[in-house]
């Protein structure tokens, strides 16, 4: 279940109206901006955004960038971005990472979302971009990590329910054999996780677990400095259960683990429409905390009321 709290139904116009007086002058009424902003979804920014750009002929995210600053700002700019736009966005922040590609939101996008909604992503990236994800991701790594990460971006998997047992089990197999051999056979990791279903990995990871008396990502967490195997290692986990990936991402992030700021608008931005409050629920279950409380802890001003209101706290 989503967090976001939005009307059923708005005025485009009003809620322009709104924001341009709220950005007006050298001042900006942040309280404003996130009252409306904080509460429209998709469909609804997007109407706003149309209808700013139509009364006074100027575009509302520029406005926005313009106006506002920091991690507030960047929260906002993702949060008023059509969903596909904006995994587009973040896929090619991530890629071009001056120091090192950040892997992790390529994974994301390639394992959590259906084939559809992966297709959908690469046709933004490439409309907003002019050449494709696959291209940049091949451009910005290399080895057995250039061909994990190329293989998900383009992959298009079957979505129904159909496993095969007798696959599973020799899949387990040869997952256990790759692994035990760290640099040996990687493409057949490569080939499995890039090609089979969720359906038939989910049978795989469970067959591993229960001939190996353990799960596969422990045996993966063996060697968490090679690149290639934390990267399989994040794909398993959002292929088996993407909540409580995210669940762990939104904790290590109010632990201010790595970069706690990306993490925490990543997950509350791209959720808070869809299954944020599933992940809040299973977060509390794990930490004793609501996330909300966690969060408030860690970040502070307008960037902690932004995301308070999409978490679904009211004033």
């Amino acid at each position: 279940m989503a967090t976001l709290i939005a009307p059923n139904e708005i005025s485009p116009v009003q809620d322009a109206e709104s924001l341009h007086k709220a950005f007006k002058g050298w001042g900006t009424d942040e309280k404003a901006a996130i009252a409306i902003l904080g509460h429209r979804n998709s469909f609804q920014i997007q109407q706003i955004r149309q209808a700013y750009e139509e009364l006074y002929e100027e575009n509302l995210i520029k406005r926005l960038e313009s106006k506002l600053s920091g991690d507030f700002e960047r929260a906002v700019y993702r949060w008023v971005l059509e969903p596909t736009d904006r995994d587009a966005v973040l896929a090619n922040v991530a890629i071009r990472n001056s120091n090192n590609v950040d892997y992790t939101m390529i994974v994301e996008i390639s394992c959590i979302y259906s084939s559809e909604e992966l297709l959908a992503v690469r046709r933004a990236y490439h409309n907003r971009y002019k050449h494709s994800l696959e291209e940049d991701v091949a451009a910005h790594t290399s080895g057995y990590l250039r061909q994990f990460l190329v293989g998900l971006v383009s992959s298009y998997r079957y979505e129904g329910d159909e496993m095969k047992a007798r696959l599973a089990q020799t899949e387990a197999n040869i997952l256990h054999d790759a692994l035990k051999h760290k640099s040996d056979n990687h493409e057949e990791v490569i080939r499995i996780l890039t090609t089979r279903s969720k359906t038939q990995l989910v049978a795989t990871f469970n067959r591993y677990r229960d001939d190996h008396g353990t799960s596969i990502t422990k045996k993966l967490l063996d060697d968490a400095s090679d690149n290639f195997l934390r990267a399989v290692h994040t794909a398993i986990h959002c292929i088996s259960d993407h909540q409580k990936y995210h669940e762990k991402v939104l904790r290590n992030a109010t632990k201010r683990i790595g970069n706690y700021e990306d993490a925490l608008t990543r997950v509350i931005v791209t959720r808070a429409e869809r299954d944020l409050r599933d992940i809040k629920d299973l977060y509390y279950k794990k930490n004793s905390e609501h996330l909300e409380n966690s969060v408030a802890k860690e970040v502070s001003g307008y960037y902690k009321k932004f995301l308070l209101t999409l978490l679904g706290q009211e004033d």
